[in-house]
């Protein structure tokens, strides 16, 4: 293992690996891009990923995910093991527009570059394909099946307008919930109906005033899927989707309650049975690692980039559950997005632009720098490695 007083030679040979792989990385940048894929469907990207990773070196575990687009690779046999997560699902209607092709790409790139001085270091790289973040988070599913069990430390990068570490993230839960009541002829016959839609805008109505009383940064979003066919049919069904964010999983557990009873309260006033179906994995809140944050700012500025510190929630993300687990980073690289936000088709128009590009080598740097910083400082090596043998 290299000393800490030798980092700018290990820098310097991660700058060199960069630019030896900057074609290939962008390219598949571009191609996820190009070819957007929603949660669970990346079949394009997984593959893409591998083929570029195995002509780096990097070879697949024995032991697979089970998510059909998931996967495991690895190089090196050192005693730290960072996990590189790779996440490139896509969003309906809009594509890439809250930039997955470039977390995807910077991740491997990083991959591919700490790939080159595993021996150096005393590391093995390990790069994860994580999929369907915007859906039930894949990520949870993998922790779960003890895919981050060997971790030391694990990192990424997500695509943004700037540079900001320490960012925080909101735990959310997503519930399907359906009314169930009786048709009946709305003008011969209303009186023998019981009306699904009453039960929806009932809880509706309770889910609004209950919002006076949340605590900070917690917030509730409701949409009706369905509530009737005919104008003149008393509607016997109706459908909502209801996601719920607080900022930590404790006062997550007080809205549930909050909402559950609005839910309910629907129901009791209406006459209507109640479903509620839990949607996808619990995200839990985002706490990243102050010195590996530190060690990424540190290296950014080497590109640069000044990275400002922002604690501020920022939607939530499957990468929490993994950071109260695995000593984690998930800072924000940005570039030129012209004011535009995540997750609208505008967005998605910069995640192939020459800044975009720019980024996706940078964060690299940035985050095989907080590497190098870690696995060459005996305190910070120490505490990473005690995680499991502990």
């Amino acid at each position: 293992m290299k000393k800490s007083t030798e980092i700018p030679i290990l820098m310097k040979l991660i700058d060199g690996a960069l630019k030896n792989s900057n074609r290939d990385v962008v390219t598949l940048s571009h191609q996820i891009h190009e070819n957007p894929e929603m949660s669970g469907e990346e079949f394009f990207a997984r593959q893409s990923t591998i083929r570029l990773l195995d002509r780096y070196g990097f070879n697949l575990d024995a032991t697979q995910p089970e998510a059909p687009t998931a996967f495991s690779m690895r190089k090196g046999t050192g005693q730290l093991v960072v996990t590189l997560c790779v996440e490139y699902d896509a969003l309906p209607n809009i594509g890439h527009a809250c930039g997955h092709n470039v977390n995807a790409a910077a991740s491997v790139a990083a991959a591919i570059a700490l790939s080159t001085i595993c021996d150096e270091l005393d590391i093995t790289v390990h790069v994860l394909g994580t999929p369907a973040e915007e859906s039930h988070g894949g990520k949870i599913d993998l922790l779960n099946d003890g895919f981050f069990s060997t971790s030391h430390l694990a990192m990424m990068v997500h695509a943004s307008g700037q540079d900001t570490i320490g960012n925080s993230s909101l735990a959310l839960n997503a519930w399907d919930i359906t009314y169930r009541g009786k048709a009946a002829h709305a003008a011969a016959a209303p009186e023998l109906g019981t009306n699904a839609l009453d039960a929806a805008n009932i809880a509706q109505h309770a889910i609004a005033l209950a919002r006076q009383q949340l605590p900070m940064k917690s917030i509730i979003s409701l949409i009706v899927m369905q509530a009737g066919h005919s104008v003149n049919v008393i509607p016997d069904e109706s459908t909502l989707r209801i996601e719920m964010r607080a900022p930590n999983i404790d006062q997550l557990t007080v809205i549930n309650q909050k909402v559950r009873n609005c839910l309910t309260a629907g129901a009791i006033a209406s006459g209507c049975q109640l479903h509620i179906q839990e949607r996808g994995n619990t995200f839990a809140e985002l706490r990243q690692d102050s010195f590996l944050s530190s060690a990424y700012a540190t290296a950014l500025s080497e590109r640069g980039r000044q990275a400002v510190f922002d604690s501020t929630p920022v939607a939530s993300t499957d990468m929490g559950n993994v950071s109260l687990a695995v000593p984690s980073i998930h800072p924000m690289i940005g570039y030129d997005v012209q004011s535009a936000s995540h997750h609208s088709k505008e967005f998605a128009l910069y995640g192939t632009t020459a800044q975009a590009d720019t980024a996706i080598i940078d964060a690299a740097y940035a985050l095989a720098g907080a590497v190098v910083r870690a696995a060459t400082d005996t305190h910070q090596r120490t505490r990473l490695l005690e995680r499991i043998e502990s």
